[in-house]
């Protein structure tokens, strides 16, 4: 166990709760059988409250139970004026949905009335539906589409760092005398971040970017993500050590073995059909419900934690949960973003805040309010 100053600095978002997939393997969701828009915001607001540090929205058109999910950045921009003080992000937006020129508009907007809040993460997208659909531009090869989120990164970091009108002609991306204005608040520009371990896209994170993110997996699977960020960088000419490292993952806490036990049969039984686990996705999702170490968990066969889950999870009491967390911390996670599985209820937000938190945090830290 880490001592208490080697944990400062680092920091703990929270997903929130804009799309329900009940059934879909115990994927990165609240275990919720339906969508409830009006539960989102106050959600983001106790976050704020309970000191989280940043605050995510999933950036898609059509995922979860009845294909229902709330669009990102519409529910982005209210949470700006429903909060003062967490950063703000998108978790993989994908530059599909948003001509980049309009991206850049809209980013440069909500820094300015946020206060400085945002955090831009870009992405490539993955569900082919979702855009072929809406009618959206579409890329089969992730190569191409990679090198199309190069191009609107470029587009629109000229749009933020030009004063005059910006000319653009890409393969993919252009715009005409078009002038961005005003500027983001932070300068030279929000923080961009870049995720996951395709060539192209951790090429992109050492030219570009201020920070990186990787989804739930296993610490030497992370440990040769990271390696190949650092070299990455290194054809790059950056240090590796200024980018910041996040992941992003599920947590189920609970205050005992026995009160775990019963949140996690409690996501079980919310099973049943598989018919909104989207085809394009099932590649990135596991199997975890029905894996027999995690039945017989439940079962009370046993109070090991399923061991493929506790792998790419972080599960278990508080303390168990902050072990998790020092792990991650020493292979180079300094950021989480959280999906609390128990969402839209606060249990486990509001015990991780308390018992958790604040081993990472200093004396002059604000303080954590009550629940």
């Amino acid at each position: 166990m880490e001592n208490a100053s080697a944990r400062r600095g680092t920091k703990f978002g929270v997903c929130l709760p804009i799309f329900a997939c009940p059934g879909i393997q115990l994927f990165r969701t609240p275990g919720i059988a339906t969508l409830d828009p009006s539960t989102v915001l106050p959600y983001g607001q106790d976050a704020e409250a309970l000191g989280y540090d940043s605050l995510w929205v999933a950036d898609h058109l059509m995922l979860g139970k009845g294909e229902a999910i709330l669009e990102g950045w519409t529910v982005l921009s209210a949470l700006a004026g429903a909060t003062s003080r967490a950063t703000l992000g998108m978790i993989h937006m994908a530059h599909y949905f948003r001509h980049p020129s309009i991206t850049a508009k809209m980013t440069a907007t909500l820094d300015q009335l946020s206060g400085g809040r945002l955090i831009h993460f870009l992405d490539c997208g993955y569900q082919r539906r979702e855009y072929v659909n809406y009618g959206l531009p579409w890329r089969e090869s992730m190569e191409e589409r990679l090198d199309d989120l190069v191009e609107a990164t470029e587009l629109i970091l000229r749009l933020w760092g030009t004063d005059g009108p910006v000319t653009f002609r890409g393969r993919t991306w252009e715009v005409t005398d078009a002038i961005c204005a005003p500027k983001p608040l932070q300068q030279p520009h929000p923080p961009l971040w870049f995720g996951e371990a395709a060539p192209g896209g951790l090429a992109a994170c050492a030219r570009y970017g201020q920070g990186w993110n990787t989804t739930p997996i296993a610490l030497p699977e992370l440990q040769r993500r990271l390696s190949l960020l650092e070299e990455a960088c290194r054809e790059a000419g950056r240090d590796v050590a200024e980018i910041e490292k996040s992941l992003e993952t599920q947590v189920l806490i609970a205050p005992d073995v026995a009160a775990l036990r019963e949140k996690l049969r409690i996501l079980l039984a919310l099973g049943g059909d598989q018919d909104h686990l989207p085809e394009e996705i099932a590649p990135y999702v596991k199997d975890y419900a029905s894996d027999p170490a995690t039945l017989a968990f439940v079962a009370g066969e046993t109070d090991d934690l399923p061991e493929t889950m506790a792998s790419d999870w972080i599960i278990g009491t508080p303390e168990q949960v902050a072990a998790r967390i020092d792990a991650y911390r020493d292979a180079g996670i300094s950021h989480f973003m959280l999906w609390f599985m128990d969402a839209p209820g606060r249990e486990g937000m509001e015990l991780f805040a308390r018992e958790v938190l604040p081993q990472y945090r200093s004396g002059d830290d604000e303080p954590i309010a009550e629940s």
